[in-house]
């Protein structure tokens, strides 16, 4: 199957035409799953350790404004993740698929909160649930961790043990930490046996987060299969399933069983 990951600018009006040439991409790749950004659809809100009642409204209105355009990518299916509030406010992984619609997937469980970053002062952790899930008329099983949620190698692990194909790690990292975050993508890789795939916002102009872009498509040995940049901010892939499911039959994942 082929693979869409990219980097969309931080920035709102920007976005618009990040957004018109990502629609194009994958209609001419032809693209069979995209992955979008951590909340994607609003400039990256968690900059003050203030909760502002304000922004987050925002934020959700712009999500829900920007739901209906979902539609333009398909018949790809579409993962990403919202804000939302119902009892409490949280980060909500979600997929879109011709066959099913919208889906919550999973919602975030590992937070941080320091400077640029104060998710955990601005909404609630999920309900700690990491369970694969059945995408595509049950063609493949996917495992969301969302930024920081790719330092629980051990939740990637049990993704891998679960028989997981593909685990998908929305973000929103900074510049200066992207060749972290790529070697936390192919480790996730490595002990699950599964595909990661990440995109990620970035900075254009003077935001003051300076976030990096760089999504990855990983092999489940850790090969690097595709990365975003300024000069290719959309990457697709294609990509054989199979090779998550034998991977999980050879070093290291199986001398990790339990």
């Amino acid at each position: 199957m082929k693979v869409t990951v990219c980097e969309l600018v931080n920035d709102a009006i920007q976005f618009k035409s990040d957004w018109n040439e990502l629609v194009s991409h994958v209609k001419h790749e032809k693209s069979q799953l995209v992955l979008l950004p951590e909340m994607t659809f609003f400039p990256w809100p968690f900059t003050t350790p203030n909760f502002n009642e304000w922004v987050w409204k925002e934020a959700v209105d712009a999500q829900n404004q920007w739901q209906s355009r979902l539609d333009e990518l398909l018949p790809a299916i579409v993962m990403g993740t919202r804000p939302v509030e119902t009892a409490e406010r949280l980060n909500e992984g979600f997929i879109v698929s011709p066959e099913s619609g919208y889906r919550r997937a999973h919602t975030k469980y590992y937070l941080p909160d320091e400077d640029r970053f104060w998710e955990a002062s601005w909404y609630s952790r999920g309900d700690g649930r990491f369970e694969p899930l059945s995408v595509g008329a049950g063609k493949m099983m996917v495992g969301f961790l969302i930024c920081t949620e790719l330092w629980a190698t051990w939740e990637a692990h049990s993704y891998g043990k679960a028989g997981t194909q593909i685990i998908v790690t929305p973000r929103c990292t900074e510049r200066k930490t992207v060749d972290k975050w790529l070697a936390g993508g192919r480790t996730c890789a490595v002990v699950s046996g599964s595909f990661s795939l990440s995109s990620n916002r970035v900075s254009r102009n003077n935001d003051g987060v300076d976030l990096g872009g760089q999504g990855w498509i990983i092999g489940p040995d850790g090969d690097v299969l595709g990365l975003t940049s300024e000069s290719e901010p959309f990457v697709s892939v294609e990509i054989n399933l199979k090779e998550a499911e034998d991977a999980k039959k050879t070093y290291p994942r199986y001398s990790l069983k339990s």
